[in-house]
């Protein structure tokens, strides 16, 4: 079988999308981020499924990459890495709530939440953003397909404008990796 043709089809997806990204939302978000590690506010990673992923990879591209590079650690959580009190907050109370649950009394203003959502509508991130807006903490939304509910709840956006979950989660992923060398070049010791 040759799946060349799929395989061609595929690459030139990911570089068209690639090739509309809205750049300076992307260096908006990243000066947000810089602004939270300046102040040494806790930056604050959640996604659902290759969403989760993406989240769990950031925070050790940012604790360990990163903040090898510069002076002062980044301090990045991701809010669904411990598997057992995501499963107790959705087993007790309701799935809806496992990032929010885990911000109340936690999360401060100058803190910074990453919410990652392919369609922008999952049920449990929509409750932590706007849980992170009635505290006053600034939100990137990283998103896909038309962005959702996120994308217009955040103050920051990282928006993979495509009907493709596979294309949109791939740029997610290059978007942690493009701000970590980002800012290993430009906050080096």
């Amino acid at each position: 079988m040759d799946y060349t043709a799929d395989i061609r089809e595929y690459i030139q997806k990911e570089i068209n999308t690639l090739q509309n990204l809205d750049v300076g939302a992307l260096n908006a978000a990243i000066g947000a981020i810089v602004e939270a590690w300046s102040k040494d506010a806790t930056i604050y990673t959640m996604g659902n499924g290759g969403s989760a992923a993406t989240a769990s990879h950031m925070v050790c591209d940012f604790n360990k990459g990163v903040s090898s590079e510069v002076e002062r650690k980044f301090r990045f959580q991701c809010l669904n890495d411990n598997t057992p009190l995501v499963m107790a907050i959705a087993n007790d109370i309701s799935y809806d709530e496992v990032f929010s649950y885990q911000l109340k009394d936690v999360l401060e203003k100058n803190d910074l939440i990453i919410a990652i959502s392919g369609s922008g509508n999952s049920k449990n991130i929509v409750k932590a953003v706007e849980y992170a807006r009635e505290v006053g903490a600034k939100v990137i939304g990283i998103t896909g397909y038309s962005g959702g509910k996120l994308m217009d709840m955040a103050d920051y956006k990282m928006h993979v404008a495509v009907d493709d979950m596979q294309i949109a989660e791939d740029l997610h992923m290059v978007f942690d990796h493009m701000m970590m060398r980002v800012l290993c070049n430009n906050l080096k010791k």
